[in-house]
């Protein structure tokens, strides 16, 4: 029997937009609550600042932002939406916040679900949307990374506080040919065995039910992370699925034009440039800004570097995306942005 060779298509990245609430909480203001203060925080995260959603606007607001900005600059029309992926830890809706997300785009046609990988969501949500394309499954797909973690941290836990915010990004992706791929690669990981590092706990909580029957009741607790051990894990995990992603794609670090990973820790950045001698002006980064946005900061590091013209069409974008799980992930990406 001869064997059939199947050609699959190529993915264009033609849109971005993003979104961060209205509340700036500065780290002097956070010392005003905990014993911390600006020198301490931004001395070991590289963090100044970080955005919090307040009473007038929601998760699934911030993400139909972002991903009204994606649609606008790709020039779409919503009805030709095919897939939305809203990667997230913290829906508004415990079932899923995509399908509310489509109906306010109005992309009637698109099928929308979630889904959750932590501070990995958006690459793994990159990838999986990106198979649909390139099968030729479908055509138009947005994908949000998109996270609201004030929920979830402890603020009067001075060592976890200070490091997350809230935030939203998005990405309008196309079917291409192949010779126009700008997902050029990618490599997936996950170890439960560590999940233990970061995770959001259930609370485990049981009340009486019928005849000596119980039943637990819905909760979670607040953000538990082993800091050492999740910086150890970034700084030696991110490097090497780094390298492995660039041989097997034959592509040299001198070769790329930025690098884009998990906004967690300025430290964590710093170390992966250094291992691949990547000059600093080619590592990408708004922490200081906007702190650990999770599933939202490749993304919306993505959409103010094209919005500032720093990534220009054609440009070459290793990105990486690690966190709780744990998980971690990286892609080889070259950006085309608008036709």
């Amino acid at each position: 029997m001869a064997e059939t060779s199947i050609t699959l298509g190529g993915v264009a990245l033609v849109g971005c937009g993003s979104a961060t609430p209205a509340q700036r909480i500065s780290n002097d203001q956070l010392g005003q609550r905990v014993d911390t203060n600006d020198s301490w925080i931004r001395s070991r995260t590289g963090i100044s600042a970080r955005h919090v959603i307040g009473p007038d606007e929601t998760l699934t607001g911030l993400s139909h932002k972002a991903a009204a900005n994606a649609l606008r600059m790709a020039g779409w029309e919503s009805e030709s939406i095919d897939l939305i992926l809203l990667a997230t830890s913290t829906p508004d809706d415990l079932f899923g916040s995509a399908p509310q997300l489509q109906a306010i785009l109005g992309a009637q046609k698109a099928v929308a679900f979630d889904l959750t990988a932590a501070c990995s969501g958006f690459l793994f949500a990159l990838v999986t949307a990106a198979q649909f394309l390139r099968t030729g499954a479908m055509r138009r797909a947005l994908v949000i990374g998109a996270d609201q973690l004030s929920r979830w941290v402890d603020w009067d836990d001075r060592r976890s506080c200070v490091l997350f915010g809230d935030g939203a990004g998005a990405v309008a992706l196309e079917a291409t040919s192949p010779d126009q791929n700008g997902l050029l690669g990618f490599q997936l990981k996950s170890d439960g065995s560590r999940g233990d590092c970061l995770n959001l706990p259930q609370v485990q909580n049981y009340l009486s039910l019928v005849a000596g029957n119980s039943h637990q009741q819905g909760g979670f607790k607040p953000i538990q992370m082993n800091g050492q051990e999740v910086y150890k894990f970034a700084v030696r995990e991110v490097p090497t699925i780094l390298q492995s992603l660039l041989k097997a794609t034959n592509t040299k670090p001198e070769s790329l034009d930025w690098l884009l990973l998990h906004q967690a820790n300025q430290r964590i950045l710093d170390a992966v440039a250094d291992r691949f001698a990547i000059p600093q002006a080619k590592v990408l980064s708004n922490l200081a800004e906007y702190g650990n946005t999770s599933a939202a900061t490749i993304p919306l590091m993505l959409d103010e570097a094209v919005q500032d013209e720093r990534i220009k069409p054609g440009q070459l974008i290793a990105s990486s995306g690690f966190g709780a799980g744990l998980s971690w992930g990286a892609a080889l990406i070259r950006w085309q942005g608008p036709a």
